[in-house]
């Protein structure tokens, strides 16, 4: 579950990581007593909230007014991560009356699984020692809330297990007609249980114990023979190409939840297969020190306006423009950049260590690509920084190489290995680990390419220095495509990141092909007539900008 407003998710956060255990608990027990006051119709101050569980009066947020329904969503979660990790009381400590799940169960006559479902829409519980053994308990006065909040849903879990017998029959019925005409289970249980007003989980629970009852004659086979290696990565590409989910269920003959598994199990083996190094420090290990270490760079806002700012003198050739992008970063930033570096791809290896491919959750992996998209963000800023160095070197070397361009690249790969190996603990500048590292490059790559010249003479040198070269210069076409697309994108800053997003898809700026408005209105949720409509306004926002600078 997510925190549906952010303040609270930062106090949660604020409250897991420092306060002591026994803090922890007397909040947890403040926000459930604050979740059986709740009304959800009504609006609640953020410094209210702060207060009843933290007896704080909290000066942050001062004007956040919360909704009643996100609220309650917001403690349950609270409750949950703050009694994350505490010794479980037992159930004569806790003052008011505790349903265990057999109890609660037994007491409203439904099954284990309906109380789980209720879990999921706002039943509170939290763990507790009965008998010595540890398990989830409800309190008392939380469980009448829920029953009289949520009093359709509880009616409808009790009548499930008043099925009778001439309903099971038409519902297995018209089951088997569904799937004889290609629907799946999902789709099959969502449209019986609209005509029957039966919940879809009742449904699917009445089918499955049919086919478990009679195989020989089952309404969806058992499937439960795994893919091969080749399927899966079969289901992966065609995914990747944009194919819903839903087709793949139909063109591989399995549910929704076993495509994800097979996507979600090769999407896991690319990601272990790819080695991350790095250079540890033993901070790492302590985890207080992480909101430091992922705090932002030291003088960023100084950075972002530079870097607005920032133009290539007038002399720099056209090709030689882009080194001029970003500003230098000093020895704090540095330390900074490279120390968040290193930590985030320590994280991925951790996260690695306890991911098994097979059974890899969804969350594990979008964890992990937002840590690899972190590593590139901080690694893209270190090199752009110090590409100039890459420059000046290069500079000086170009009396005994003729292609300055091939030997900037030459220079680049050094540099970017150099970011790979730097080790920030020492306390030296990068600037001088890096310099090294590309003058040794060029010491070795130098004469080996002034040896191959030499000895791969064509004796016709003259006559090709005499005739003029009338080829494109393809350095030069990729400098001006390069600044082409820089003005293109300091233009898009004047538009809202919507209006922005959707340019960028609909004429494939980003670099993939152009999207449709309905690919576009299908990944933000709406029409593609809106999103027309935005993409014609954001349009005429950039022709009149575009004025206004020609002017």
């Amino acid at each position: 579950m997510e925190f549906l407003t952010a303040a609270l998710k930062e106090l949660t956060d604020q409250q897991v990581r420092y306060a002591p255990a026994q803090r922890r608990r007397e909040q947890a027990a403040k926000a459930t007593k604050l979740i059986g006051e709740i009304d959800p119709r009504r609006l609640y101050p953020y410094p209210f909230v702060c207060f009843r569980i933290t007896d704080f009066w909290s000066e942050a947020h001062a004007d956040l007014l919360i909704p009643g329904s996100d609220l309650l969503s917001d403690l349950a979660e609270f409750i949950r991560l703050a009694g994350e990790n505490l010794p479980a009381p037992t159930d004569e400590d806790i003052p008011e009356r505790m349903y265990t799940l057999d109890e609660l169960s037994r007491e409203f006559n439904v099954s284990t699984k309906t109380i789980g479902r209720w879990r999921v829409r706002g039943l509170v519980g939290q763990r507790m020692i009965v008998n010595g053994r540890r398990q989830l308990g409800y309190p008392k006065s939380l469980v009448e809330r829920f029953m009289r909040e949520n009093h359709d849903l509880v009616e409808r879990g009790r009548n499930f297990s008043r099925l009778d017998g001439d309903e099971r029959t038409r519902i297995l019925y018209r089951a088997r007609r569904l799937a004889n005409a290609g629907g799946d289970i999902t789709e099959v249980c969502r449209r019986i249980g609209r005509r029957f007003r039966r919940s879809v989980e009742a449904i699917r629970y009445t089918i499955k114990n049919f086919d478990r009852e009679c195989p020989q004659h089952a309404i969806f086979p058992d499937r439960r023979v795994s893919l091969d290696v080749q399927v899966k990565e079969m289901i992966f590409k065609d995914y990747e190409r944009g194919v819903p989910v839903e087709t793949l269920a139909k063109q591989y003959d399995r549910t929704r939840l076993a495509v994800y598994q097979a996507i979600n199990e090769i999407q896991a083996r690319r990601v272990m297969e790819k080695p991350v190094e790095y250079i540890h420090h033993e901070s790492f290990e302590v985890p207080e020190n992480e909101a430091v270490i992922m705090a932002t760079m030291p003088g960023e806002e100084a950075f972002q306006a530079a870097c607005l700012t920032m133009t290539a003198p007038k002399d720099v050739p056209a090709e030689m423009q882009h080194l001029y992008r970003m500003p230098l970063l000093n020895k704090e930033q540095e330390q900074h950049l490279f120390r968040k570096m290193n930590y985030v791809k320590y994280r991925v290896n951790k996260l690695r260590d306890t991911m098994d491919p097979a059974a890899a959750q969804t969350g594990d992996l979008k964890q992990l690509e937002d840590l690899h998209a972190e590593i590139r963000l901080v690694r893209d800023r270190l090199i752009g920084c110090n590409t100039r160095l890459v420059a000046s070197i290069a500079k000086k070397h170009a009396n005994q190489f003729d292609n300055l361009p091939e030997l900037m690249s030459d220079g680049s790969i050094s540099l970017m290995r150099a970011v790979e190996k730097f080790d920030f603990s020492r306390g030296n500048k990068f600037s001088t680990y890096a310099t090294w590292a590309i003058m040794k490059n060029f010491a070795r790559s130098i004469p080996d390419e002034k040896t191959h010249r030499e000895r791969y003479v064509t004796g016709h040198e003259d006559m090709f220095e005499a005739r003029p070269d009338v080829r494109t210069d393809e350095q030069e076409v990729l400098a001006q495509a390069e600044l082409v697309k820089d003005k293109v994108s300091k233009l898009l800053e004047v538009l809202d990141p919507r209006t922005r997003d959707i340019i960028r898809m609909r004429n494939g700026l980003d670099g993939s092909a152009e999207m449709t408005l309905e690919q576009i209105g299908q990944h933000f949720g709406i029409t593609k007539e809106r999103v027309r409509q935005i993409n014609v306004r954001g349009m005429k926002q950039l022709k009149d900008k575009a004025d206004v600078k020609d002017a």
